[in-house]
């Protein structure tokens, strides 16, 4: 059998390689898309004892390729305080259900909370408490898709944005003028961005945990499902915004930190696997002026702070809450 030239054979293994590098780029692209819908959509009608790792080896192996479904969350209670039921309206017609509930006493001004993925605004409730505690009124949003807000999918913070303004809206027109806005892990990514977008004259942030951008993100996710972090974070993070009509690389927190103008205070645990120290720390350096504070939490996860060093967060947060602009 005559045997191929060298050249002929160098051709025929670069159109090889050339294939099978083809062919795993198409894949990369369908399982990422397949992912990019699953991680921002979620599920009311999930079978009962579902799990995103159960079956056999075959059901295993689509669940890993085509991605992990998520329950809707729900609130199964309400705060045992006094609330009132509050419907926001989005652009896209969306209800956003809310509670509002007036201090016990003279209130010191409103704070407006908003959840992490996946949460509701039941989640905060022990945060809720402690506001209240301080003499506050209190606001408790939940985003589309999330609670007993209609929608079944999530931007990761993005459109979220408009949430925000929606509920700073709804509370400024009862005369309020001494705002505070707490937002945690998405809920804080939400809060900056809104800040960014629209005019809304506050007197203090309070951003616990935020991820520094969609991409770092979905490192972190990559992590918690075995995949590797690139070049999983890059294509779900372009597959997802355009699915949702965005462009995922510039969902940045430094980039809407930029744009606070009131003070801040930022919170972060040193044991967090969604956000790392430089990540955290970037974010404190974009926020401009000098009426900011970054506290950290030794041994903290992505967890409520509040729950994790109950003495630190009531001080630190009343500290700020008392006096932002020192």
């Amino acid at each position: 059998m005559e045997k191929k030239p060298l050249r002929q054979q160098i051709r025929s293994v670069l159109r090889w390689t050339g294939w099978v590098l083809l062919v795993q780029f198409l894949l990369i692209n369908i399982s990422t898309a397949f992912y990019a819908d699953k991680l921002t959509r979620f599920y009311t009608n999930l079978p009962e004892g579902y799990s995103n790792s159960s079956g056999n080896i075959f059901t295993k192996s689509w669940k890993l390729f085509t991605g992990p479904r998520y329950p809707r969350s729900s609130n199964l209670e309400a705060p045992v305080f006094a609330i009132d039921t509050v419907r926001l309206q989005t652009k896209q017609g969306l209800a956003i259900n809310a509670w509002y509930a007036p201090a016990d006493t003279t209130a010191k001004g409103t704070v407006i909370l908003f959840h992490g993925i996946g949460g509701s605004k039941m989640t905060l409730i022990d945060e809720v408490n402690e506001f209240r505690y301080l003499g506050y009124n209190i606001m408790m949003v939940d985003f589309r898709g999330h609670g007993n807000s209609e929608g079944n999918r999530t931007t990761i913070g993005y459109r979220e944005a408009e949430e925000v303004r929606l509920a700073y809206d709804f509370v400024r027109q009862k005369g309020e003028q001494h705002i505070f806005i707490y937002g945690s892990s998405m809920g804080a990514v939400s809060v900056a961005r809104a800040v960014y977008l629209y005019e809304m004259k506050l007197s203090g942030l309070i951003l616990e945990m935020p991820f520094y951008s969609l991409q770092t993100y979905l490192k972190a996710r990559a992590a918690q499902i075995g995949f590797p972090a690139q070049p999983f974070a890059f294509f779900t993070s372009f597959w997802i915004g355009l699915e949702k009509g965005f462009n995922g690389y510039k969902h940045k927190t430094t980039r809407y930190a930029a744009a606070i103008k009131c003070p801040v205070l930022l919170t972060w645990g040193t044991l967090d696997h969604y956000v790392n120290e430089k990540e955290i720390r970037t974010i404190y350096e974009a926020i401009p002026g000098p009426h900011k504070r970054l506290v950290v939490y030794e041994g903290a996860s992505h967890e409520s702070l509040l729950r994790k060093d109950p003495e630190k967060w009531r001080t630190s947060t009343e500290s700020f809450l008392q006096s932002p602009g020192q």
